[in-house]
């Protein structure tokens, strides 16, 4: 899966200009979203019998090669002055966010639902006007912060709840005007506000600094769950039951090994990794909802799919095995439509020779029945695709697993800022900015700002960043606890657990029972 590495391209059909998640040079058909969606074409024509000589998964990636590809995996008729976001649905005026639905004027943002006028923000859900926050609910106002929920007016804190007027704390319930954890008077909060110079970078980076330091001398819970979750593991597991080694998931039951499952309920699963939305009973898939049922190693099959196997883009499909590029069609194989008898054999003599006659990769793993697609099937390299973000590797360490590696474009753009000749205060920031080409502080790479975000950045009387999106994309996820756990136990009373804090970490961690003790 390709998250957020966008390219210029054409549509195949048509020639209209489009933005894609397929750089020019990869071996696939792609159509802009009104040529996919017409008559013009139909997946069956590139229906082909199956070859009980030739491995299936080999006849499967010689297929969806033959089919065409949308530019961008969203529910495009859904969207309004959006088309530089993807894997989104429902949302209007927003740009370059992903893994997204029900969205209004967001930026730079990541797993999102019913976000407005943020940016910079992961795991956002029913918030407003919010600026570099991870994990974050019902909130406003929330800048710099971490796994606050029900809060307004908060900068630089971690676990508050339902607090108001907050900087640097932690680990709060219904506190208003507090610095560090210590109460003031509203006057003398606001004057001690207004010292910090919270509206230039110089006071963001010492006054942040400081906060951080301060937090981590404060516990932190074994693993972050929000409220009517019961008998749950993992990090970020929200309204869940029953439910294990489970991450940024929101209204599941029942389910095990499942990631990003943002929007819910999400029943009977296992191995399955974003959306839900009524999805049951998904086994190894990806980019599965909207009420598909009985779904396994499938890859972007939705709404209403059911009975699906190892299949890629296959919508309001019923019976569908091994097919690619399919639109309300049943009883398929390798995109030829059979009887149902006929299909039903076919599919067991296939599932059959899977096991005798199974796909070797390149370092010959075998890939027999039950197994999710090889890699090396993928259209992306390692390091366009989304194991990126919380698996990153080296180019060698990636190419030395036998992944792909594709070196960024040369960019056509020549820099005439450095991102560290930025104005330092948002009040000293003119429109002209938007002209200019800035070189990222960090990674050096040119890129531009939008009229939105300097729009956004004036109304929170924040100040611009020095780095470009992806650069504080990267640094955003090391805020956040990586998707693995660990053997641990509290820090104060000795209870066993399983937490994403491995035991080297300097934070202290304790069981829920003696953190909610902490809750002040």
């Amino acid at each position: 899966m390709n998250e957020r590495a966008l390219y210029k391209d054409v549509c195949d059909m048509c020639g209209k200009n489009i933005i894609s998640i397929y750089s020019p040079d990869k071996d696939r058909i792609v159509y802009c979203y009104k040529c996919y969606w017409s008559d013009k074409w139909d997946g069956l024509k590139c229906g082909r019998a199956y070859d009980p000589n030739v491995p299936f998964l080999k006849q499967l990636h010689e297929l969806d090669k033959a089919v065409p590809h949308m530019p961008l995996e969203t529910q495009e008729s859904t969207l309004v002055n959006s088309e530089y976001i993807n894997h989104a649905a429902t949302s209007r005026n927003c740009y370059l966010i992903y893994t997204a639905d029900e969205c209004d004027n967001v930026l730079y943002s990541e797993i999102l639902a019913y976000a407005k006028d943020s940016m910079d923000c992961t795991w956002l859900n029913s918030s407003e006007l919010c600026y570099e926050g991870v994990n974050c609910a019902r909130d406003s106002r929330v800048f710099f912060s971490d796994e606050c929920v029900d809060s307004t007016d908060i900068y630089f804190s971690r676990m508050l709840r339902g607090c108001n007027n907050c900087f640097g704390c932690a680990n709060l319930r219904k506190k208003s005007y507090y610095i560090f954890n210590q109460p003031y008077s509203k006057e003398e909060y606001l004057k001690k506000i207004k010292e910090m110079r919270l509206n230039t970078r110089s006071g963001i980076e010492e006054w942040g600094k400081k906060a951080r330091e301060f937090t981590l001398t404060k516990p932190r819970k074994f693993m972050q769950s929000g409220s009517k979750s019961v008998n749950v593991s993992g990090e970020m597991v929200v309204q869940s039951k029953n439910s294990h080694d489970m991450f940024f998931v929101r209204g599941a039951e029942d389910c095990r090994f499942c990631q990003i499952l943002t929007m819910n309920p999400s029943k009977d699963c296992y191995d399955y990794t974003i959306w839900g939305n009524n999805a049951q009973r998904v086994y190894e898939g990806m980019v599965v909802g909207e009420g598909a049922d009985t779904i396994k190693f499938c890859y972007g099959v939705w709404p209403n799919v059911l009975d699906v196997e190892y299949s890629m883009r296959i919508f309001s499909s019923s019976h569908i095995f091994g097919c690619s590029g399919l639109n309300r069609k049943n009883f398929c194989i390798l995109n030829k439509r059979y009887s149902e008898s006929e299909y039903l054999e076919l599919k067991q003599r296939i599932i059959k020779d899977m096991a005798e006659n199974p796909y070797l990769d390149a370092q010959d793993k075998v890939y027999k029945y039950g197994e999710f697609f090889p890699s090396e099937m993928s259209p992306f390299a390692y390091n366009e695709s989304y194991a990126m973000d919380f698996f990153p590797l080296s180019k060698n360490e990636a190419l030395s697993r036998g992944y792909r590696w594709r070196d960024p474009d040369q960019s056509p753009y020549q820099a005439t800022v450095l991102g560290s000749d930025l104005p330092n205060d948002i009040n000293d920031v003119k429109d002209d900015i938007l002209q200019q080409i800035i070189e990222c502080a960090k990674c050096k790479r040119p890129f531009k700002m939008v009229p939105m975000e300097l729009q956004l950045l004036r109304k929170l009387n924040l100040p611009v960043s020095t780095k470009c999106p992806n650069c504080r994309h990267f640094e955003r996820m090391l805020r956040m606890n990586p998707v693995r756990l660990w053997d641990g136990s509290c820090a104060k009373c000795g209870a066993a657990f399983r937490t994403c804090y491995s035991p080297e970490r300097p934070e202290i961690v304790y069981c829920e029972i003696c953190f909610n003790a902490e809750m002040v």
